[in-house]
């Protein structure tokens, strides 16, 4: 999220930055990945966690996800990150109802289709249920299961033991 942090984070040994806001929370993040050349994820994204909630209004969610990623792909090709180092990640849980996310999990091929690698992000996320979310563990590794069949390139897992045994 802020291009400083993930400048400091490479020169100490990161090898891939995790960007939740695609390059809109800080206008130096794109050239700063495209200058550190590595992997950058360029998440989905329409503003910080305090106004997000306000921000889950779609038509469409997937054809508006998908057109908000692209845009945030064309900037970061037009800033110098190399097609090899873009990652896409659609999001979920920012700015997006649960039904929002169930629909993007159902059209995450789509996503695939865009040509870039796909991370998902849904380990422990409300949206799979239950006020606790070290209860949510068995929906996420069912879920780790489902997206293992998509052609994504990765998940985000809290437990990685578990949901690697599915793969």
């Amino acid at each position: 999220m802020r291009a400083s942090t993930a400048r400091a984070a490479v020169i100490a040994g990161a090898t891939i930055i995790n960007d939740v806001s695609g390059g809109l929370a800080d206008e130096a993040m794109l050239d700063t990945a495209a200058e550190l050349q590595v992997p950058y994820i360029a998440m989905h994204w329409r503003g910080h966690s305090k106004e997000m909630n306000n921000l889950a209004n779609y038509e469409n969610v997937v054809e508006e996800v998908l057109e908000e990623l692209s845009l945030r792909i064309s900037a970061a090709l037009a800033a110098g990150i190399s097609k090899t180092n873009l990652i896409i990640d659609p999001g979920l849980g920012f700015a997006k109802e649960a039904a929002d996310n169930w629909a993007i999990i159902e059209k995450i091929e789509r996503f695939v289709g865009l040509g870039y690698p796909v991370l998902v992000g849904a380990s422990r996320k409300r949206f799979l249920g239950g006020d606790d979310p070290s209860a949510r563990e068995t929906a996420t590794v069912e879920l780790t299961k489902k997206l293992s069949q998509s052609g994504i390139w990765a998940v985000r897992v809290h437990g990685v033991a578990a949901n690697k045994a599915v793969l």
